[in-house]
């Protein structure tokens, strides 16, 4: 048993920076509602509307865009909606097409009913098959609604970053709207709201080292919007009802700008030593599979197969040596197994895959007693087929 437990599933949860665990404290001691128009209610507003300047220049958008929700899956839930209004009018959305990748609060399909989602193949590389979602827009009944599309930014388990800016021009050639669910590429990838075309970006605020219970739906103008998921008071610009969460949005705004800053800096480390683990893991069984490696990833995902090895024996085993990682999504756990995005790729599916992800305070002391935890689990595995 290893001594040291070693944390590498940031892709499930970032543990909380400094500056987001110091901002919530400081936002803790607020006394007032942010609705409120007394000072104590205006010291709190500043601090969400401070928030709201750090998220948005995270993702090169405008402060007015960012909508605060409680989570990506309430903003999913908020945004893949048949029902939209540009201004006071009604525009009524006919179909969904959502990527065979995309992270369950997406492929879920919020308000849509499903007989109105299709599913966009990808390739066997893992990125999203451009010329499948051409074909499905051509063929797209425009008289009937418009088109909405929902593609990932990076693959939460793959860490494969998909064609979002092409995905985007071919959307809008056909009228449609583009949904890009950002939450693994935020802070690990430089997002520019107009440059990657998207109509609205989906973030989270403790997949970027803040609190869990804040998220955002970034929307490109203010004009077309959503029908609102929560109805209540007038918070959010009516767009989310609910008294704001002052700690978690100041959490989430001090992260945002934490991860702001030595972006190129932080990738190559984090880089380095996600390839030295890579090597680590080959050199100790060379018939591991690693998804995705020919392929653009972010810097810190490796989404691996090991031979022999279910993904939820894997995952107890690595557990009990001291190292945390994980067996597809977080969000899908007591479902380990079989991984839809090995068998969107084409992969046999049935052992599964692990993920082993990094962050910007993993050390190449904690990679080198992962790769040799990970060289005792391939052992063992070779041994129990042996005495099998």
């Amino acid at each position: 048993m290893s001594r040291q437990r070693i944390y590498l599933d940031w892709n499930a949860t970032a543990p909380l920076c400094e500056p987001a665990r110091l901002a919530m404290v400081d936002a803790l001691a607020l006394p007032g509602n942010p609705s409120s128009v007394h000072a104590e209610g205006r010291a709190a507003r500043a601090v969400v509307e401070a928030a709201r300047r750090q998220v948005a220049m995270l993702v090169g958008a405008n402060p007015a865009s960012v909508i605060f929700t409680a989570s990506a899956t309430e903003a999913a839930n908020l945004v893949l909606t048949p029902d939209f209004r540009m201004g006071r009018a009604p525009l009524s959305v006919s179909r969904l097409y959502v990527s065979a990748i995309e992270h369950p609060a997406i492929r879920e399909g919020g308000r849509f009913p499903a007989d109105r989602i299709t599913e966009i193949p990808v390739l066997r590389s893992g990125v999203v098959d451009l010329e499948a979602l051409e074909r499905l827009l051509s063929a797209h009944r425009a008289e009937d609604g418009f088109a909405l599309v929902a593609i990932m930014m990076v693959n939460n388990e793959t860490g494969i970053v998909q064609p979002v800016e092409d995905a985007a021009k071919i959307v809008r050639s056909h009228g449609g709207l583009l949904v890009v669910d950002a939450v693994q590429a935020a802070g690990r990838l430089p997002l520019d709201m107009e440059r990657l075309g998207a109509d609205f970006l989906i973030l989270s605020a403790h997949k970027i080292a803040g609190p869990k219970g804040a998220a955002a739906l970034v929307s490109r103008g203010e004009t077309l919007m959503p029908a609102p998921l929560i109805r209540g008071g007038g918070q959010e610009k009516g767009h989310r009802a609910g008294t704001e969460n002052v700690a978690a949005i100041a959490g989430f705004g001090a992260a945002a700008a934490f991860m702001a800053r030595g972006l190129d800096a932080r990738n190559a480390a984090i880089g380095a030593l996600r390839d030295r683990l890579e090597k680590g893991m080959r050199d100790a069984a060379p018939d591991v599979v690693i998804h995705g490696g020919g392929v653009a990833r972010v810097a810190n995902t490796s989404f691996f197969t090991l031979p022999g090895l279910k993904a939820e024996t894997g995952q107890i085993a690595f557990d009990l040596e001291g190292l945390s990682l994980s067996a597809g999504a977080a969000c899908s756990s007591g479902k380990v197994g079989a991984s839809h995005v090995l068998t969107a790729m084409g992969e046999d599916a049935k052992t599964g895959g692990l993920r082993m992800s990094l962050g910007h305070s993993t050390t190449g002391e904690e990679i080198d007693l992962a790769i040799g935890i990970f060289a005792r689990v391939a052992a063992r595995r070779k041994l129990a087929g042996q005495a099998a």
